[in-house]
Formats: structure tokens, sequence, C-alpha cells
């Protein structure tokens, strides 16, 4: 399970000399953000660089088959004020794919994701993925995952996934729908003995864990979903479970209104138990055809923390400009040692961040 971009090339170089479309893109981000919360010895103001280009290509097969690939690197530093204290050069993707009207089989380093949430994502399992985020990016896992579509309503997914121990773990997943909704069945096993933590909130599970999760989604005057997994362990049992709805009320242009309620048990063997609740709304609605405004509120009902965010974006051919407004708890609010907090801006008082992003 051990992939590498040099690999990939070899194993590809008869299909690339002989493909039919060649792509290049890339994403180009720069991103200013100050704050009222500061780490002693560090600057009001932090900023960030990256870019992530992307090379593809894709090569038809008979019989409606093709197969395709994707290589993508990502290099980005972050300063407070001069003083670079972070720096990240790595694979951001590397995968072959062979695909027909049956079968999605895709091997490399991927992005997986799955599930009918957006804020509060219980089957957030595999990605990062922040609602907030105007890049869109996510880490990926090195995995093999398999799709195969029996008929029009049902699909199935398999996978094998390796961790950073390099420990295989595996599952799948089943998805229906009919007139009544959306449903999906999941499965997972992962026998790693270290700590790892699961879902968008990280939540503790200790050893090897068995997952399981059923999540459903109605669309109608108003949208409606649910997920609900159950995590074992050999020293903790976890419940997971979030709740949402969605409406667009008819005024101006249209203004989407969504909501989501989680709620996680945990029980640790010789370790406190870890019970929470939050509770997320979103509202976002466009202006005119390059502008949108979104609003999310989420709150942590047990520790009684808020976190407020309004982004403001404007987009331009290949161009997004974005300002975000964040009010969050400051790093004093936070039973914990200072010292093992990010000792970046980002997520701690009061804070204005300013992002350009180029899609080219």
């Amino acid at each position: 399970m051990r992939f590498s971009s040099a690999f990939l090339l070899v194993a590809l170089f008869p299909y690339i000399i002989s493909a039919q479309i060649f792509s290049t893109k890339g994403q180009l981000f720069l991103s200013s953000l100050t704050s009222n919360d500061i780490p002693n010895g560090l600057s009001s103001i932090e900023s960030t660089i990256g870019y992530i280009p992307t090379f593809s290509m894709i090569k038809s097969l008979s019989n409606d088959q093709s197969m395709d690939m994707e290589l993508a690197y990502r290099i980005n530093r972050s300063y407070s004020g001069d003083s670079m204290y972070y720096n990240n050069e790595s694979s951001y993707r590397y995968w072959i794919r062979y695909s027909n009207e049956k079968l999605d089989a895709r091997i490399g380093l991927q992005k997986i994701v799955f599930g009918t949430t957006f804020m509060l994502r219980t089957l957030s399992w595999f990605d990062t993925i922040d609602p907030i985020d105007p890049t869109g990016q996510t880490e990926g896992v090195r995995a093999l995952r398999l799709r195969w579509f029996p008929l029009d309503n049902l699909s199935f997914w398999n996978w094998v996934v390796a961790n950073e121990s390099d420990t295989l773990t595996y599952g799948g997943r089943a998805e229906f729908s009919n007139t009544l909704g959306e449903w999906g069945i999941t499965l997972h096993k992962d026998p790693s003995k270290s700590i790892k933590t699961i879902g968008q909130i990280p939540t503790p599970i200790i050893g090897p864990d068995n997952r399981l999760a059923i999540d459903y989604r109605f669309d109608g005057i108003i949208g409606l979903w649910n997920e609900s997994a159950f995590f074992r362990s050999d020293k903790s049992k976890m419940t997971m479970f979030t709740v949402g709805a969605d409406y667009t009320f008819p005024i101006a242009a249209g203004i989407l209104l969504t909501t989501e309620y989680m709620s996680i048990k945990n029980r640790m063997n010789s370790l406190p138990s870890f019970d929470h609740s939050y509770f997320s709304i979103m509202a976002s609605t466009p202006l005119g055809m390059t502008h949108d405004i979104m609003l999310i509120s989420q709150m942590d009902l047990e520790e009684n923390r808020n976190y407020h965010y309004v982004k403001w974006s404007s987009t331009y051919d290949y161009y997004s400009l974005n300002f975000i407004l964040s009010i969050s708890p400051k790093r004093s609010n936070y039973n914990t040692n200072r010292l093992t907090l990010p000792v970046s801006l980002a997520g701690f008082g009061t804070g204005l961040q300013i992002m350009l992003i180029y899609n080219h």
C-alpha cells in the first residue's frame, strides 16, 4: 500500500504516451489573517501562501471503458509576521482509475467522501472538509476504492485504506435511492492499536474498532437528513448521530437556511466519559452574479462555546476573493495548557481573514 508518484508514472507510461487527453491545472491561494488573541512572541498578522499544481490524463478504451490518472503536489507556507512557522511540501493526490458503465476502481492517494451532512459530519472518516474553507481542500488517504453500480438506483463501495502506521483498514458501503429518499449503510474495521480521532469534531477511539453507520436524506419542500454511527473497540463504545434540515426562503434571490444537531456519547474504560452535543446553523444567499454571503454559527452546548463566521465571496472567472469575519472563544476559555493549543491565529478570538484564490 505504499504508493509514490514515481511508481505511478512508471506504471502508467504506456498509457501516458498514448493518452488522448492531457490536462494541467492548479490552485494558488494567498491569505492574510489578523486576530485579537495573539500567542506570546508572535505577530498579529498571519499570512499563508500555497499552490497545488495538478496533472491529469485520460485514455478511452473500447466498449465504454477508460483509464485516467491524476498527480497533484501541495506547497504551502505560513508566516507570523516575517517569520515562517509552518512549511509543507507533500503529495496531494496520486491515483490511477479504471472505469466502465458498472465499475469504478481507483488506487492511490485520493479523496473518499460520503454521507449527507454539511457542517457536523458524523461520517467524516476519511476527509477534512471544512465548510468555512473557500479552497475546498481536503486531505486524502492511501487507498484502493471500488464502486459498483448494478442498478441505476443502487451502488456498492469497497475500500482498503492504509493509515499513518501502515495498518490496513477496510470497509464498504451500500447506497440506495427511491421515492422515499436516499439511504446508505456503511461498515468499517480498523485493526490498528493506536488512539484515533473520529469525525469532523475529533473524538477519541482507543484500540482496534468496528464501525456501523446508517444515513438517510429526503428532499421535499424541506430537506431532511440523518447520520447515525456506532463504534465499538475493546476499550471504548461510542454513538454519534446528526440530524439536519434545510429550506430555501423565497426572498430576493433565495435564502438557504440549513440547521444541524449532533450528539456524541463515548464510554471509555478507566477514563471519563465524553458526552457532547452541538448545534449549527448556516444561512447563505447569492448577491447578483458574482457575490455570495454565508453565515455559519456553531454552538458547543456542553462547554458553552460559540463560533460564528461570516464569509463574503466574490468570484470572477478564475479568481475568487473571500473575506471571513470570525468570532471564536479565546485561548483563555479552554481548560488546557496554552502550549498544547495551535499557534495559528485561526479559530481563536475575533479575526478577519482575506483570501485570494486563483484556479486555472
